[in-house]
């Protein structure tokens, strides 16, 4: 069984619906989500907001907070998640954002580098994580890295 369908399998046990905004992924995680049969049951907001200006508009992310933080940050995820939980009224949530590269890496945020963002109701917990590899293995990377922690918090524990 794919990481996917454990997580989908999880979410139906409790009665969770899920929503997600992505942005270095950009939207590889509903994508798989997707393939489930029957992940609609849980699965029925995802957003792909790549750039800033969409991350402004369509998650309410404070534009001040991507011009003193950036959107590879902490307060960027968390501030995805609020947008994104208004939207949906999930129970749980997740949200990322990270240099997948090649390009676009600093000293400060190398390529690799991912924040993920999660929610549980009110509770939140963001984490930066730096993978390695070329873009296609950081994408899945935090793809896996956000089931794995989905699956926790689905099992009461906390993320990471």
């Amino acid at each position: 069984m794919s990481a996917a369908a454990r997580l989908v399998h999880e979410l139906a046990n409790k009665g969770w619906q899920l929503a997600l905004a992505e942005s270095c992924t950009g939207g590889m995680i509903a994508a798989e989500l997707t393939e489930v049969s029957g992940a609609s049951r849980v699965f029925g907001l995802g957003v792909v907001s790549y750039s800033n200006a969409m991350k402004v508009q369509v998650l309410d992310v404070p534009s001040e907070l991507l011009e003193r933080f950036g959107a590879v940050s902490s307060a960027c995820v968390g501030a995805m998640l609020d947008g994104v939980q208004k939207l949906s009224e999930a129970q749980i949530c997740a949200a990322v954002s990270g240099v997948a590269g090649p390009q676009g890496g600093s000293d400060d945020k190398p390529v690799g580098m991912v924040w993920i963002g999660l929610a549980r109701g009110v509770e939140r917990w963001t984490e930066s994580h730096q993978f390695s590899g070329d873009r296609a293995a950081i994408r899945r990377s935090t793809t896996d890295a956000v089931f794995a922690a989905l699956r926790k918090l689905c099992r009461g524990d906390e993320p990471w």
